[in-house]
């Protein structure tokens, strides 16, 4: 026992101070009864221990972000945060290794399933951190289903490890420290519509129930997070994605709208060099939303201002250099409208024009 406290503390301490702001630990037993991708053994099948642990976000770039200030910052942010995630997840599995416990590092982002019906494009992850999250005390569940923290809100990127390495699991947080209030800005933030507005979801792990709001069809986060689409159904407001392709109704409506606008996407230049992505076409993607992630934060008077940022700062539209520009809403329209047919179909379908 003295053996798995010191190694549960060493293991700790590795992350710690290379600057996760929470670690926690997970078990098959702990995560009983969950979804598949809470299922340590797809990645290691002798393991008995999964590490996750938490990264901060910049807090400082992401008003810049929802005014439509600056995009470049926060999306640099993003990715070398989560390029650090996957790092650090290699280091501890390594030195875990190097102790003789076989370890798995779970790449923080990108990574899906090949085994399942629909392959990498349902995009299940092998091992689901938000699930090790949860469970082991490093956050809650907000609305969204994004793992929250009263520190930094969902402003933060999980890594995690799986090993056979026999560490102590950590508890739960309490549900009454839970600073989701159930505002509803997260959702009314995305123009995807992936929320759902009156069903849950609820799953068990390890005994331990977690309740969110059920989500839609990816497809949806796809279409708009991923920039095939910016501009929500309102016309009032946009993502960074200058796209002003129609957002669907219904979930069987998103793969065909993601492939009506596929050919635009990868004919418009990108704002900023992103994350590549196998299954994106022209393998890379911007993040041009993720606004249920960035407006959550634990002060409930900061999520109303982002959310305002947010409904305030116009409709982005690209310029011919490629780069992009917030402007009111009608400006955006009319600008859209005097491009060529064959400019203008990188934007919007353009019909018999």
């Amino acid at each position: 026992m003295d053996k798995m406290v010191r190694l549960t503390q060493t293991v700790k301490d590795f992350l710690i101070t290379s600057g996760a702001v929470a670690v926690g630990i997970a078990t098959p037993e702990t995560l009983a009864g969950g979804p598949p991708s809470a299922d340590l053994t797809y990645v290691l099948p002798s393991a008995k221990s999964a590490v996750c642990f938490a990264l901060p976000l910049d807090q400082d770039l992401i008003e810049r972000f929802l005014k439509k200030e600056e995009y470049r910052g926060a999306n640099i942010d993003n990715r070398r945060t989560n390029t650090l995630a996957s790092g650090l997840a290699t280091e501890l599995a390594v030195f875990l290794d190097m102790m003789v416990f076989k370890s798995f590092a779970v790449a923080s982002n990108l990574r899906y399933r090949k085994d399942i019906p629909g392959g990498v494009l349902e995009e299940k992850p092998d091992i689901a951190h938000r699930y090790l999250a949860v469970r082991s005390g490093i956050g809650h569940f907000g609305l969204s289903g994004n793992v929250i923290r009263k520190e930094e809100g969902a402003a933060i990127i999980l890594g995690s490890v799986v090993t056979e390495a026999e560490l102590i699991p950590t508890d739960p947080l309490p549900p009454e420290e839970n600073y989701c209030d159930r505002c509803g800005l997260c959702q009314a933030a995305c123009a995807s519509g992936l929320m759902s507005e009156d069903e849950e979801a609820t799953i068990t792990l390890g005994g331990v129930e977690f309740t969110y709001s059920k989500r839609r069809s990816h497809h949806r986060c796809d279409y708009v997070c991923g920039g095939f689409a910016g501009l929500a159904p309102s016309g009032k407001w946009s993502t960074w994605s200058p796209a002003r392709f129609p957002i669907p109704e219904k979930d069987e409506e998103f793969m065909p709208a993601i492939l009506n606008a596929a050919q635009a996407y990868k004919k418009r230049q990108k704002g900023v060099r992103g994350f590549f992505h196998a299954v994106m076409p022209g393998k890379e993607f911007e993040i041009t939303c993720s606004h249920c992630q960035l407006i959550c934060h634990p002060d409930k008077e900061v999520r109303k201002r982002r959310y305002k940022m947010l409904m305030e700062g116009g409709v982005v539209v690209q310029n011919p250099d490629g780069t992009l520009k917030s402007i009111s809403p009608e400006a955006a329209e009319a600008y859209v409208a005097s491009l060529s047919p064959g400019k203008r179909a990188l934007y919007e379908d353009v019909g018999g024009s």
